[in-house]
């Protein structure tokens, strides 16, 4: 956490005053509603805070961003709109923008990113925009908008670096205190180019210059916070993906200028921890943020925690909901992490009859959550396994025990290559998965099925291949490779039959005998 140092108030600009006069007098509710201030009550009590979200993600275009696009389109002349105006934009601020152009009857040509969630572009051209795809990041598209500016005359639209833009921002942190009069410790803002956080902070500390005013960005697109430590701006080579709203290689002048001379403190999240807040989101209200618009939470979340807050009042702005459904996979796997709920584990075990049982005999009561292995050694076989937990700091303690107990082990809870890749390539063809049948059973998740397998299972029958992933159905889905003589098939029958869980052989599968036999 980097702790943003207190410059004094630059006199060559407006100063927050000034701020205050324009976000008292911005246009924005032509085309936004003041969103509701909600209470989080599920997560308020596991943090022991009360945490209210900014409800932003249920403006008409799912963000805040229209606030700022439509108060600078407000103040333009009547020869500018109609020349037209044209924006950069990951896709909320462009979304806001075209719905200002088409209330004001004014041509806009968005430019972004080629990364852009197909959600975002469909609906800027719904909303009446001309969609160009350029580059990988805003900043790539904010040059090559710049260009198009020029060659067609149009008027710019910035998204975060424009006073009016900033104003119209503003307006959330005016409707925050409005709606909550009380006590009031923190609010906690995403940034991205740092427009919302800069009309936000001008606000409150215009007001209530006692609540502190945390930004909150990624630790893969921090260009504000490497910029508060640098004091001046920065330009970063690269910036993650995830989190595409706040996906910004260098933030603004005045957005610095201010966020400087205002923001209290920054707080770094990492992919997992947003995935968990996202999750946190929708237990409490059953909307689904993308991942900018969770940044706050996830914010809160670790600020709390490392600076052991009780009984404080947080609030944070749950600034988009523009989601692709498709990332939702990827989401629900990595929120495990996020909230320290699954350790992984790379252990060695002897390949001998039993010791697959054994192993399983040490994890006990612990539910498993995956289980990923292949023969593919006469005398070791390794094994990839999940395991839920309540803590972080209990994957080092089931690590020690798996090698005080004869099994060499590698926690790989904090792995990026095992987490992303590594735990869907385990596998592969075997030359010594001899008279080998390949079976998808359904499970119960419950404690104690997966023992009840093991346990019925003859000795002189080898476990080759094993597959299974909690995907927090009533059901789990497993799939089994056992070395079965032939002289052993009736035997193997009656013991499908006994086990009385439903099941399909695969070994006939075409996808088996190309994959894995």
């Amino acid at each position: 956490m980097a702790r943003a140092p207190r410059k004094p108030r630059s006199t060559g600009r407006s100063a927050p005053t000034d701020y205050l006069q324009r976000i008292l007098t911005a246009r924005v509710y032509d085309v936004a509603v003041e969103s509701p201030l909600e209470h989080a009550r599920a997560l308020s009590r596991r943090l022991g805070n009360q945490v209210l979200l900014k409800r932003e993600d249920q403006q008409s275009v799912f963000s805040f961003k229209l606030r700022g696009a439509y108060n600078k389109l407000a103040h333009l002349s009547a020869e500018q709109l109609a020349r037209g105006v044209i924006c950069a934009s990951a896709g909320n601020h462009a979304q806001g923008v075209a719905l200002g152009a088409r209330r004001l009857s004014c041509r806009a040509v968005v430019v972004m990113p080629v990364t852009t969630p197909r959600l975002k572009i469909d609906a800027v051209q719904a909303l009446g925009g001309e969609v160009v795809l350029q580059g990988d990041s805003y900043s790539d598209a904010y040059e090559h908008a710049l260009t198009l500016q020029r060659e067609q005359q149009l008027t710019f639209v910035h998204p975060f670096d424009d006073p009016d833009v900033i104003a119209g921002q503003g307006t959330v942190g005016m409707e925050i205190l409005r709606q909550h009069q009380g006590s009031l410790d923190a609010v906690f803002v995403a940034i991205g180019g740092g427009g919302l956080i800069s009309g936000v902070a001008a606000y409150i500390k215009a007001v209530r210059p006692e609540v502190r005013v945390i930004g909150v960005q990624t630790r893969d697109s921090d260009a504000m916070t490497r910029s508060v430590r640098a004091g001046k701006r920065v330009h970063l080579a690269d910036v993650g993906l995830f989190s595409d709203g706040t996906a910004v290689k260098q933030v603004g002048e005045e957005t610095f200028r201010l966020a400087r001379e205002l923001v209290d403190d920054y707080v770094l999240v990492d992919t997992d921890e947003v995935c968990a807040a996202i999750k946190d989101v929708f237990q409490d209200t059953r909307s689904v943020l993308e991942p900018a618009g969770a940044l706050g939470v996830a914010g809160i979340k670790q600020y709390v925690a490392r600076h052991k807050l009780k009984g404080r009042t947080l609030v944070t702005i749950t600034s988009g909901a523009n989601m692709n459904f498709d990332r939702l996979r990827f989401v629900a796997e990595r929120a495990e992490f996020g909230e320290q709920r699954e350790a992984l584990f790379a252990v060695t075990i002897p390949e001998q009859r039993g010791s697959f049982k054994r192993f399983c005999e040490l994890i006990g009561a612990r539910a498993v959550t995956e289980f990923n292995y292949r023969i593919s050694d006469p005398d070791l076989a390794h094994v990839f396994v999940g395991i839920a937990i309540s803590r972080r700091d209990e994957a080092d303690r089931i690590e020690r025990h798996f090698v005080r107990h004869g099994f060499p082990t590698v926690n790989l809870t904090d792995d990026e290559l095992a987490k992303e890749h590594v735990r869907h390539m385990v596998g592969g063809r075997s030359e010594l998965a001899h008279h080998e049948r390949l079976l998808r059973f359904t499970f119960p998740e419950r404690p104690g099925a997966l023992m009840k397998f093991l346990s019925a299972l003859h000795p002189n029958w080898n476990i080759s291949l094993f597959h299974y992933r909690n995907q927090g159905a009533d059901y789990g889905r497993i799939l089994v490779g056992i070395q079965v003589p032939n002289t052993d098939r009736a035997a193997f029958d009656e013991f499908l039959t006994s086990l009385a869980y439903p099941y399909v052989e695969e070994s006939r599968n075409p996808v088996y005998r190309l994959f894995l036999r």
